[in-house]
């Protein structure tokens, strides 16, 4: 939606964009708040704006053709409205990804590097060690320590010395 925005000037594309931006502004006014208290401002502040939004694209919707590329990206927003949607019923919830893009960063730098983990099972298990090492940070816990606590309560038979 937003690349039709800006680079086709598609008017629904625009107005559409422009909508989200108000989302996002909303957004930016309540950060630091406790969960509790941004659910609050979600709920009577943005779900309305949502909500019209998603009536709105869905009229728009009805005057385009199927194949038109807006239809598409209408239909791909209208089809995942709940997923779209999660931030208006839990106040923990960021309605950007850049926690998680920051998060891999560190991978994405060192991706060239990590191409070569001997195999694919390696591969797949360095994958599994960063999954568990950001959740683990996402959670406010020493990933080292608690690494470190798992490791020790396996058994010596799943540990190679």
């Amino acid at each position: 939606m937003f690349e039709l925005a800006r680079l086709r000037k598609m008017p629904i594309a625009v107005e559409a964009v422009r909508r989200i931006d108000e989302l996002f502004a909303i957004e930016r006014e309540i950060n630091g708040l406790t969960a509790d208290e941004r659910l609050q401002v979600r709920r009577a502040r943005s779900k309305p704006l949502v909500e019209e939004l998603e009536r709105w694209l869905s009229v728009e919707r009805r005057k385009l053709s199927s194949k038109n590329p807006l239809a598409k990206a209408i239909d791909y927003s209208l089809k995942r409205r709940n997923q779209f949607t999660r931030f208006l019923d839990d106040g923990r919830i960021c309605t950007t990804n850049y926690a998680a893009e920051r998060a891999v960063r560190g991978i994405a730098v060192g991706r060239r590097n990590w191409t070569f983990c001997g195999s694919d099972a390696g591969g797949h298990r360095a994958a599994v060690m960063y999954t568990l090492i950001e959740t683990a940070k996402l959670c406010d816990i020493d990933p080292k320590a608690w690494l470190a606590d798992v490791r020790s309560a396996l058994p010596s038979s799943v540990i190679p010395p």
